[in-house]
């Protein structure tokens, strides 16, 4: 797919549950319609849908389910309008979990997200790093990854870095058939039998033996690889710093230099916001976490 096909889609992604994403979604879709966008965010968790409720939305006469189902023709026509600015919602309905959706109609949904008509569109993804989730974020221009600041945490957001690493890596040695190369890759997944290609680094340094411009080629497309990685609840200063271990991580191990680390705040008025069943942009928008939002919005812009 190409960067101008895709260049309006962020996927919000959080590969361990509990973590805010879609709070965060739901608040960022927000602030990006504030700054003039037209924004459309989706709820891609089908087995656990709730970025409506969010919204302060009971529900919607169509959903994601309908499209997927083939009760509706177009994704266009399953948007639902909100009174907040240019901004509308494709709810998840209620069907089995995303990553259960046959392939051919995950490429008819790729399809469809690619051709929405707004500035952005906004994807709500369900946690975990299942090969379709991977594979919707490697279609987005931007992946915002939203971590806690507890270890188990900021590990699931590495391993699902290093997964979306490989699955890319995977589709490009296979589109250009550089099959020795591939191997290489399936070997590096086993560092304990192939020590030598624990890293990145290795595996490219291994792989020039074999084809130093298919190395090349892929390292090139790797680099294209800028991962934003949001630490949301920091309440702390030791809290703020913990972002720079994942970003250590993925330059020792994965040759990826260009990560961005930001955090938003812990702040009560989440919660009470919640309650309401109001988005915390709307209900307080001059609280900590909508100002780090904003500024979230700012950087996506």
């Amino acid at each position: 797919m190409s960067v101008d096909k895709r260049k309006n889609i962020t996927a919000i992604l959080g590969p361990k549950g509990g973590v805010g994403k879609s709070t965060i979604a739901a608040n960022l879709a927000i602030a990006l319609s504030r700054m003039g966008k037209k924004v459309v965010a989706v709820d891609l968790d089908l087995g656990a849908s709730n970025l409506h409720a969010i919204f302060g939305m009971r529900g919607s006469p169509k959903s994601l389910s309908d499209f997927i189902q083939n009760r509706v023709k177009n994704l266009a026509d399953v948007v639902s309008t909100t009174s907040i600015g240019d901004l509308g919602i494709i709810c998840g309905g209620d069907d089995p979990g995303i990553a259960n959706m046959p392939h051919q109609k995950k490429i008819k949904l790729i399809r469809h997200l690619s051709s929405l008509n707004y500035d952005i569109v906004l994807l709500d993804m369900a946690p975990g790093a299942s090969f379709n989730v991977v594979d919707f974020s490697i279609i987005a221009q931007q992946a915002l990854l939203v971590t806690t600041c507890e270890v188990p945490s900021l590990l699931n957001v590495y391993s699902f870095i290093k997964s979306a690493v490989f699955r890319r890596l995977t589709f490009f040695l296979k589109h250009n058939k550089w099959f020795e190369l591939l191997e290489l890759l399936n070997q590096a997944k086993e560092p304990d039998k192939h020590p030598h290609l624990k890293t990145m680094e290795g595996f490219f340094s291994e792989a020039r033996k074999t084809d130093a411009a298919a190395a090349d080629s892929a390292r090139k497309m790797l680099a294209r690889i800028k991962p934003l990685v949001v630490v949301n609840r920091v309440r702390t200063d030791k809290d703020a710093r913990v972002g720079e271990v994942i970003k250590n991580l993925l330059k020792e191990y994965l040759s990826i230099e260009t990560a961005v680390i930001m955090t938003i705040r812990d702040d009560n008025a989440v919660g009470d916001a919640i309650a309401k069943l109001s988005p915390i942009m709307l209900d307080a928008p001059s609280s900590p976490f909508s100002q780090d939002i904003q500024e979230i919005a700012s950087r996506i812009c």
